[in-house]
Formats: C-alpha cells, sequence, structure tokens
C-alpha cells in the first residue's frame, strides 16, 4: 500500500522486518524483491508522487566552487522513482577491468569480483526495461549494428561495446500499482529519515528516525534497515547518525563521505572524414526488442594498461551547439530553445560570449535550413515527446561530414573529493551537506590520452583527420564540471573496516542490521553510467537478505 506519513501519529512506533529509506532506483527494485515473502517491508520516501518544492529544497546545500560542481538540489529529485523521474534511460554494464586492483591507479579495485555482479545484469537490464542483456554490436541486431566509420577500427579501442537505453523507465510510475497492491510492502510517502539511532554499543540500528514537513515525528523499529537514498544523501544520514558514534555511523576511519566520483565528460576538437555520407553512423539503431543502441569507441583494456590511465569511452557528436559556425538551423533552433529547456539539459548550452549578434547568427542559420529544422522539431515531438519508448538524445547530422568529439570517462577515487556536514541545517533540523568535488591528474590525462590515440588512428587510416589544442583538454573537460546525476562512491565497499565503509554484502562494518544501496558504495565509478549497476547490486542485497531471512525463520 502508498500512504502520506502524515496518517501516521506523532510517537508512534511501526514495527516491520525490513525498512528501506529512499525509494529511487536502488529503494524501488529491493521493494519489489519483497511483495510475496510474507515480511512487513516499510518503504520510505521523503517526496511524494508528483514534484513537490519544499521537499526538493530539501536538498539544498553548499557547493565548495560551485565553478566545478552544479547546485546540490540539481540532477536530483526528492519525489517517488527519485532521478529515475528525469534520467536519460543510459544502460551499460561496468567492464571487468573496472573491478580490479590496478596498480597504476590508487585506491582502485573492488572486494568482489566481476562475476559477482554480472550474473544479476540481465535481471537489472529487464528492471530498467532496456531490452535484451545484449551489448555486443555484432550481436545485438540480427545482422549486426553499422559501423560507426566503415572500414575504420582505431588500435587502443574497443569498437563492439554499446549501449542500450530504457524507455527511459520512471522507476516510481512503473511500478507504483504493485507496490500500491500489495499487502506486504508499505510506502510512507513525505517520510524524512532524519536519524539511525543504534544502541549505545553502536553495532545494531535499533529505529530510524522520521519526520515530515507537515511536523509528524515517529520512529520505524526493523529488524533490517537499508538506506538507498543516493550518493550525496546516504553520507548525509550517516553523518547525522552520531547519537552514539560521534563522527557518525561508519565513519570510525574517516571514510564516509570521501570519494566523492562523478565523471568527467566534454565536447572537444573536429573530426573531419573524407568520406561517402553513408561511410559513417553516429546515431542510434532500434533492436528488434525495440530499445534505442548506440555503439561507441572504448578504451581497451591493454591501452589502460599501457598508458596508465582510467576507464573512457569517446563518441562521434555534431559540433558544439553554442557555436553558429556549424551552420546547422536544427543545432541553432536549439540553442535558441534553451530558456524553455530545464536547468540539467540547458547547462551545455550557456552563452559563452557573443551577446546578441551570436543569437542574429543562429537565426541565420535556421532560416538557412527552413527544412531540415522543421524536420528536427517534428521528430522531437513524435519519438520524444509523445513516444512511450523515447529517441535518447539530439542527434543532428553536421553538414561536410565535419564532427565532434564527445567523452565520458572514469573519475578516479580521490579521497579529497567529498561529502560532508554543513553548519546550516533545512527545514526539518537535520544539517545540510557540503560537497567538496574535486579531479586528479589522471581524470584529465585519460582523456587526453583517448583523444591522442584517436588521433594517431586517424592520421594513419589516412581518411580523416582530428584537429584539437592539446593544452585545452582540461578546459574541455571541467567546463561544464562535474557530470551531473552520478553521486558515487561516499561509502566506497571495503573488504575491511580500514578501506571501506560497508563489507562485500553491502553491510555497514560494525553493524549487523544497516546496510547500503546505491552507488555510494562502488569503489570506482567506471566509465559506464551507474543506473544499471546500481539495479544489479541492489539485486544481489536482496537475494542476501531473502536468504538471511530464510535462516533466521529456519532457526
Amino acid at each position: 500500500m502508498i500512504l502520506s506519513a502524515d496518517t501516521i501519529d506523532n510517537g508512534t512506533d511501526l514495527a516491520c522486518d525490513l525498512c528501506i529509506v529512499g525509494a529511487g532506483a536502488a529503494g524501488i527494485t529491493l521493494a519489489l524483491q519483497f511483495l510475496h515473502h510474507g515480511l512487513r517491508v516499510i518503504l520510505l520516501e521523503g517526496g511524494s508522487l508528483k514534484p513537490d518544492a519544499a521537499a526538493q529544497a530539501l536538498y539544498a546545500g553548499e557547493v565548495a566552487n560551485p565553478d566545478l560542481h552544479p547546485p546540490t538540489d540539481r540532477y536530483r529529485q526528492r519525489m517517488m522513482g527519485g532521478t529515475t523521474t528525469v534520467w536519460s534511460g543510459r544502460c551499460i554494464p561496468f567492464d571487468p577491468i573496472d573491478f580490479a586492483a590496478r596498480p597504476w591507479l590508487a585506491q582502485s579495485g573492488w572486494p568482489i569480483d566481476y562475476e559477482d555482479v554480472a550474473r544479476w545484469y540481465p535481471a537489472a537490464n529487464a528492471l530498467c526495461e532496456a531490452g535484451d542483456y545484449e551489448f555486443s554490436a555484432a550481436a545485438a541486431l540480427p545482422d549486426g549494428m553499422r559501423p560507426t566509420i566503415r572500414s575504420f577500427a582505431p588500435e587502443g579501442f574497443d569498437g563492439d561495446r554499446i549501449e542500450r537505453f530504457s524507455p527511459p523507465t520512471d522507476f516510481g510510475a512503473r511500478y507504483r500499482a504493485r507496490l500500491a497492491a500489495s499487502e506486504d510492502v508499505r510506502v510512507l510517502l513525505g517520510a524524512n529519515a532524519l536519524e539511525l539511532v543504534t544502541d549505545p554499543d553502536g553495532t545494531t540500528v535499533r529505529y530510524v528516525a522520521v519526520a515530515t514537513l507537515a511536523g509528524r515525528r515517529f520512529g520505524i523499529t526493523a529488524g533490517h534497515v537499508v538506506v538507498a537514498t543516493g550518493g550525496i544523501e546516504t553520507p548525509r544520514l550517516l553523518l547525522a547518525s552520531h547519537r552514539h558514534r560521534s563522527g557518525g555511523i561508519g565513519n570510525e576511519h574517516d571514510l564516509v563521505g570521501r570519494f566523492y566520483m562523478c565523471h568527467i565528460a566534454g565536447t572537444i576538437g573536429s573530426v573531419k572524414l573524407h568520406v561517402p555520407r553513408d561511410y559513417v553512423w553516429s546515431g542510434y539503431e532500434r533492436a528488434e526488442d525495440g530499445a534505442y543502441c548506440r555503439r561507441r569507441w572504448t578504451l581497451s583494456d591493454a591501452a589502460q594498461r599501457e598508458h596508465g590511465i582510467a576507464n573512457g569511452v569517446l563518441r562521434l557528436h555534431f559540433p558544439t551547439i553554442p557555436d553558429p559556425r556549424h551552420g546547422s538551423g536544427p543545432l541553432s533552433a536549439l540553442y535558441l530553445a534553451k530558456p524553455f529547456i530545464g536547468y540539467e539539459h540547458a547547462k551545455r548550452l550557456q552563452n559563452r560570449g557573443g551577446g546578441a549578434s551570436l543569437w542574429l547568427r543562429h537565426l541565420g542559420n535556421v532560416a538557412r535550413e527552413p527544412v531540415a529544422t522543421a524536420g528536427f522539431l517534428l521528430h522531437g515531438v513524435r519519438h520524444r515527446a509523445l513516444a512511450a519508448r523515447k529517441y535518447p538524445s539530439v542527434i543532428v547530422r553536421p553538414p561536410g561530414n565535419l564532427f565532434s568529439l564527445d567523452y565520458h570517462g572514469e573519475q578516479v577515487p580521490n579521497p579529497d573529493s567529498r561529502v560532508t556536514l554543513d553548519r546550516t541545517t533545512d527545514a526539518l533540523g537535520l544539517q545540510r551537506v557540503r560537497l567538496d568535488w574535486r579531479y586528479s591528474p589522471v581524470d584529465i590525462r585519460t582523456a587526453d590520452v583517448a583523444l591522442s590515440l584517436l588521433d594517431h588512428a586517424l592520421r594513419r587510416w589516412g581518411r580523416g583527420r582530428l584537429d584539437y589544442d592539446p593544452d585545452s583538454v582540461a578546459h574541455h573537460m571541467l567546463r561544464d564540471g562535474a557530470y551531473g546525476g552520478h553521486h558515487i562512491g561516499t561509502a566506497r565497499m571495503g573488504a575491511t573496516p580500514a578501506s571501506g565503509v560497508v563489507d562485500t554484502e553491502c553491510r555497514v562494518h560494525g553493524l549487523n542490521n544497516l546496510f547500503l544501496a546505491g552507488a555510494a558504495v562502488f569503489p570506482t565509478s567506471s566509465q559506464a553510467n551507474p543506473t544499471l549497476t546500481v539495479v544489479a547490486l541492489t539485486l544481489r542485497l536482496a537475494d542476501w537478505l531473502k536468504r538471511a531471512f530464510a535462516l533466521a525463520r529456519a532457526a
């Protein structure tokens, strides 16, 4: 059932077997696994079924360097479904090398193997509704997918890997009916966890203190508690729970909130190809299951080892939208429409100089290509705004086989990049967060090496070239700051308390009934968007909990 937390009387103590804090991708995935297990499950969601300004304001905090990180209430949604209510739907599994200890990268390596997560990827892919679990371009379509550039296979990259796209699935809307019909799972909306209260010795969470914006206060007593509130709110709750642990829960080694990772991303350079137009395909293809798929060039394991770099990918991309020299009416129409586009998508359309003359040049592009612009806008309405499975992103074929490169890469763990508590408090009295996001030299060097490898490959091929300024790589990769929406690593998994906040089962070290779900537990960030791995790792946790409950019943 789903009900408002304001229907719970003040001072009530609700008992359950499993309390899940947070109803985003991880929390909803976990709750779905216990719909018919005869256990009492309570799922707490701080927001409602729709966006609510007062609830969203609870995410506000401080950013140490606003030029490098968006405001803390952006790219996150405090409502049923969490950030899946606004995500693009990109689904990509991590690579085996992401789990390995890489001697050339400090703090790399997971205490579990790739296979420990890989077995859950197919089920996760199904929950995300990204079609078949097939991430090879050769096998995704009956005749294989078209190459990005015909007859071009750049050394140092794997060109067979693809990304698949969810419709995108809003977990709150998609799975709401199943949760509402359940007799085992109770969803409380507007229920904000303020503190995890442990026993005096700090080994067991006795109850979860909950408050609503309307003033209700009550507690949840649970046999097991899973915090699934994302990479920023998870450390916030752990640090705020300091009644019996002065530094907060799970923080004996000062690891909670550290190693905060996003991704490094940017668009750079110009790629000029001297091949027929039909030799190049930079867009999407649709698999028989309906999912949109797209190729990318992924840095090979060998290249990462040889150059001592992290993981990363390159895609052919249209020229930079704010620069009207691209001559594209559709791209200029996008630029002109930026006042009507949400923050998360408009951020990369910001005017970087030019004033009124820039707008006039964009208007000129639209005037020169009225048919192409109208077709582009119609495609957007039919295949994005109105389609059940949406076309994933803007794809515009630039004039003259002239492209830019889109880079998306791993950010390596950095203990100085962190989430802490601010001195100010929110409307519920909970300390707000302070984000100090920092990058490392290897993050930029990975992008630099990827570009250099592709540059050399094009030169050897002889039918194209890449023009870019190597000294500008850092500028282009950091121009828009940390890649929004990917909040990773702030409660990392480690084999010992000295190396991580949670153990290999995602249980907080030193506590017997507190678990964390979500990207906060990732020790590394990969080149991949985190959602698919969040869901897979949550399914793994659900399996462990089911077995634990079964053993307890049998005892």
